[in-house]
């Protein structure tokens, strides 16, 4: 693996010349912002002195910073301190976003709120990502969990009687997401108006929406959906099943075309001319007879041949891997949608750049993630500070660098 270097210059990305500040930690409001730095922005990521705390994360959280901080720039700021405040006022003259995820009330208690920054800069498009919007619940606090269990996300992916997370901080990108789309909407709104405008997101918001689909089957049901272990399946084969090596692979036959070409490819011709398998919905229906005769198939196969026939069949189907099997995915590492990125320990590691294709433009790294305060001098600088003036406030600790 070669040493990590930028990949391009923002010069010709879609959101060049847009100077973003981002006052968030963790997941939500970093995967946001994350979206608009490989679109060309220019994020800078204002941090306390010793460094957004996710830095910092060991055990399941130990990966965030690296992954949700490329392409951003850092400044690290005393904002406990009116100098401080002062220093990000001024770089609030020069923005055209800022995005947070502090708890509620935070920002407003110092003094920099949507309302008080608005009278700074009429044009700044503000995006506070929260746990919930305005409502009763709006000043608890929340975590991805939290609102997976509160939404009824936990409840539809454990089974009964054991609600369980999913296996991603869907709720933190999710909630980030529609934030992004607020943002995106709000300049595009701002080039009308002259005027920026509070944009929000919330947390509980964002996984009642994910849930919706369960929602609309209660109603229609009425009664609870079970949860998706015990789901009552629409297609007769929608499962996985272990291969001859001791692996699995999971197989969908969702339409009357698959049935047709997995009995063909199969040789189970006999099946096609059951009149009590004519239909999906009969099938679905006969989902015990049916499966057992899928998996003795599958169970006569290793991963890798019955991969290789399903695809020969366009049948959908996906091996059960684990998060590390992807690094070295041949379909993922296509055109360079891996972005070779520097961990602070000395690690290096390809992630997932962002999941979409654009004719016009390449979207890479063109930064790594930064060392908290990595960029504080050249901000200031551009920010129009003097190099003694940044001296006085590196030597009260008002700014660090690096």
């Amino acid at each position: 693996m070669t040493a990590p270097q930028d990949l391009q210059e923002a010069s010709d990305l879609p959101l060049r010349g847009y100077r973003v500040l981002e006052m968030c930690h963790t997941v939500m409001g970093p995967s946001c912002t994350m979206v608009l730095a490989d679109l060309g922005a220019d994020v800078v990521k204002v941090e306390p002195i010793e460094g957004e705390r996710t830095r910092r994360n060991v055990g399941f959280g130990s990966g965030f910073f690296p992954v949700f901080n490329r392409n951003k720039r850092s400044i690290a700021i005393d904002l406990k301190s009116e100098e401080g405040i002062a220093v990000l006022h001024k770089l609030v003259e020069g923005a055209d976003v800022l995005v947070e995820n502090f708890a509620f009330g935070a920002m407003e208690r110092l003094g920099l709120g949507y309302e008080a920054l608005a009278k700074i800069n009429p044009r700044l498009i503000y995006c506070a990502l929260k746990g919930f919007l305005a409502g009763p619940y709006e000043k608890r606090p929340a975590l991805d969990e939290v609102v997976q269990y509160m939404g009824g996300l936990a409840y539809m992916t454990g089974p009964s009687g054991r609600p369980l997370r999913a296996g991603s901080s869907v709720v933190d990108i999710m909630g980030g997401m529609f934030g992004l789309v607020g943002i995106l909407t709000a300049l595009l709104e701002r080039k009308e108006t002259g005027r920026g405008q509070l944009i929000k997101s919330g947390l509980f918001e964002a996984t009642a929406f994910l849930v919706a689909q369960h929602m609309g089957s209660h109603t229609v049901m009425g009664r609870h959906p079970p949860p998706m272990p015990e789901k009552s399946s629409s297609w007769a084969i929608y499962e996985a099943f272990p291969t001859a090596d001791g692996k699995q692979v999971f197989v969908a036959i969702t339409s009357d075309n698959h049935w047709r070409r997995f009995c063909q490819g199969f040789g189970k011709e006999e099946l096609l001319s059951d009149p009590n398998l004519k239909t999906n919905e009969q099938r679905a229906v006969a989902r015990e007879r049916l499966a057992p005769i899928v998996a003795e198939i599958v169970a006569r196969h290793t991963l890798d041949d019955i991969s290789a026939k399903l695809a020969e069949l366009e049948i959908p189907f996906g091996p059960l891997n684990r998060p590390g099997d992807l690094f070295d995915d041949p379909h993922l590492n296509t055109g360079g949608r891996m972005l070779e990125t520097q961990f602070f320990n000395g690690r290096r590691a390809k992630l997932p750049g962002l999941p979409m294709d654009m004719s016009e433009h390449r979207l890479g790294i063109r930064r790594q993630p930064p060392k908290a305060g990595e960029h504080t001098v050249e901000i200031l600088t551009e920010a129009g500070y003097s190099r003694s003036a940044i001296d006085a406030l590196i030597a009260r600790d008002i700014v660090k660098t690096v």
